[in-house]
C-alpha cells in the first residue's frame, strides 16, 4: 500500500462551536452529514457509505474543541490513519472554522479533499450555515 500522506483543509462556518460540536461528535450528528449511517459501540463508531463500512475507534476529544478517529483493522487494532475534526475561534472576530486533518495516497488527495468539501457543504445545510 502507497504511503499517505497527511494534509488539512479549513472551513468557514456559520455556526455556534457548540452546536457544530454536536455534529461532529455523535453518531447522529455524523450521520446527518459525513456518512449515510454512524452506529457507536464504546469508543468504536462504523461509518456506512452506500455498501461500504470502515469502522474508526474515537481516540481522542475535547468538549467543543475537536475529535479525532482513528481507524481500525477487522481486530480493532489501530492503523496509522487517523482523521481528525477541529473547531477554530478566531479570538476577536469569534469566526467559527471546521479544520479537517486527514490522510490520503498522492494521487487521490485532489479528489479527497474535493470529497471534503462537498461533506462539509452538506454540514453547512444541516446546520443552516449556507
Amino acid at each position: 500500500m502507497d504511503e499517505k500522506i497527511k494534509y488539512e483543509l479549513e472551513f468557514p462556518i456559520t455556526s455556534s462551536p457548540q452546536l457544530l460540536y454536536q455534529y461532529i461528535s455523535t453518531p447522529s450528528g455524523l450521520s446527518e452529514w459525513f456518512a449515510d449511517n454512524v452506529n457507536s459501540r464504546g469508543e468504536f463508531f462504523t461509518f456506512i457509505w452506500d455498501d461500504s463500512e470502515e469502522k474508526a475507534r474515537m481516540s481522542s476529544k475535547k468538549t467543543g474543541e475537536k475529535v479525532k478517529f482513528r481507524w481500525v483493522d477487522e481486530e480493532n487494532n489501530d492503523s496509522e490513519y487517523y482523521f481528525e475534526l477541529r473547531i477554530l475561534v478566531d479570538e476577536i472576530t469569534k469566526d467559527v472554522s471546521l479544520m479537517v486533518v486527514d490522510f490520503a495516497e498522492q494521487q487521490d488527495v485532489a479528489e479527497s479533499k474535493q470529497l471534503w468539501e462537498n461533506q462539509v457543504s452538506d454540514l453547512k445545510h444541516v446546520l443552516g450555515s449556507v
